[in-house]
């Protein structure tokens, strides 16, 4: 009898069990993502590129000087370097497809692969090294693509799907969940506010898909944590929210175009939170104002604590920081403060950082495609008064000159600049030589 009743036992128990399980899922016997997938992958492509380097055997060969004593030539040899990446079609009719920036960076041709085996050479409509994020334009009929979800709606266990072309194998599929959001601090973008999941992300599945169950873009797979650059579970994917702002600034202006704000941020802690009667440790609380800065105009202080912009609730100063980079020059917006335990409502507007800069054509033709400002530029390299380089638009006078946005020049044509004038007084008779700061290093730059 006893095992009689044991043997009823576990019968109930199984029955219980098989019970909870769904009968069917879109028509499947058991639970599969194969439906799901055979409606996404369409979507997926793998993205090629070509770039062209050029090769000298002889430094000195960078010298004009010495390219005429030594009667050499100016043409250069090259060598072609492939990249390979993935991307993901979120326009069909437009032929949009999404991939990171650092896929495409510097290719002189990018070439787009679809599932069905059709090859397209790619259109790059804009790009957004801070963000990571390009968008390209092929001339295809009769796509794919995949919608972008709201990933505020994300939840940390949320199960999740990447597709891509890790170590150049199409159209691979991995699972699993949302591990962490809102990852930054990582040193791997300018802007981070990741998705971190556990789903293989492996090179080549950079500017691939993170999609939800339902087949919606939740974001762009952009970067791995690994010691020996292979999958080890963390993985890290740019917000599919992230992404339609930039898009959407590629769309329109064919550029992210970032002003400035003026104001240090720092993350609250349990101690700040109860000091400053704020439940919970969400939020950003204010350590420096800049002096003159459009942050002072709208009348932030420090110590206040901003809880939310428009209406993104702010969960850290990283999260706050990513919030005003995806706004362009001149965006108005309101932050919600917290100061002396009271809410406060202020509203803000993005300033021009190049607002006294003026056009680079006005000083050389050379100079045409930026602007420029005399400031005293202030580094490891030590306190030196020089030319500040604006944004530079790719294929301008400026940029074959070798001018990239932030640089600060000290020389032209081997004579000391200091100021605007200085600088006009060299140029009008064409630059061939310069020397500035860019990011912690002195580089040269001498025209062909």
């Amino acid at each position: 009898m006893p095992g009689r009743l044991l043997a009823i036992a576990l019968l109930l128990i199984c029955t219980s069990v098989t019970a909870a399980l769904p009968l069917a899922v879109e028509g499947q016997p058991l639970p599969s993502l194969a439906p799901m997938l055979e409606r996404t992958t369409p979507a997926v492509v793998n993205i090629s590129t070509s770039i062209q380097t050029r090769l000298r055997s002889q430094p000195l060969l960078n010298d004009p000087f010495f390219r005429w004593f030594f009667d050499q030539p100016r043409r250069q040899q090259k060598r072609e370097q492939q990249s390979l990446g993935s991307g993901v079609v979120v326009d069909a009719q437009k032929g949009y497809v999404l991939t990171n920036q650092h896929v495409i960076d510097e290719a002189e041709e990018i070439r787009v692969t679809l599932k069905d085996g059709r090859k397209y050479t790619a259109k790059l409509l804009g790009q957004d090294p801070e963000m990571d994020i390009a968008l390209l334009q092929i001339p295809a009929e009769n796509l794919s693509a995949v919608k972008l979800a709201d990933s505020q709606q994300l939840r940390v266990g949320d199960f999740v799907v990447a597709i891509g072309s890790p170590f150049g194998l199409n159209q691979t599929v991995t699972s699993g969940i949302v591990s962490a959001l809102g990852r930054s601090g990582l040193g791997i973008e300018g802007y981070e506010n990741f998705i971190q999941t556990d789903a293989s992300i492996n090179p080549g599945n950079s500017g691939g898909p993170l999609v939800n169950l339902r087949g919606e873009l939740v974001g762009i797979n952009t970067a791995i944590l690994a010691p020996n650059g292979g999958n080890v579970g963390i993985g890290f994917a740019i917000p599919a929210n992230m992404v339609r702002s930039i898009m959407r600034q590629l769309v329109e202006y064919g550029g992210v175009e970032r002003g400035v704000f003026g104001v240090t941020v720092q993350n609250l802690n349990a101690e700040l939170a109860q000091a400053m009667g704020i439940s919970g440790t969400r939020g950003a609380m204010v350590a420096a104002v800049q002096p003159g800065s459009s942050a002072e105009t709208s009348g932030l202080l420090t110590g206040d604590v901003v809880t939310r912009i428009n209406d993104h609730a702010v969960s850290s100063a990283g999260d706050l920081r990513t919030q005003l980079g995806l706004m362009r020059v001149g965006e108005h917006f309101a932050l919600q403060i917290v100061r002396d335990r009271q809410p406060q409502l202020l509203r803000a507007q993005i300033a021009d950082p190049y607002a006294n800069y003026v056009p680079g054509k006005q000083l050389a033709p050379d100079l045409a495609g930026t602007r420029l400002g005399t400031v005293v530029d202030n580094s490891h390299l030590g306190s030196n008064s020089g030319v500040a380089v604006g944004k530079v638009l790719q294929d301008s006078p400026a940029w074959h000159l070798g001018l990239r946005d932030g640089d600060v020049i000290f020389q032209a044509n081997r004579r000391r600049v200091k100021s605007l004038d200085e600088l006009q007084a060299i140029a009008t008779r064409g630059i061939w030589h310069l020397k500035l700061r860019r990011g912690d290093s002195l580089v040269t730059l001498v025209s062909r």
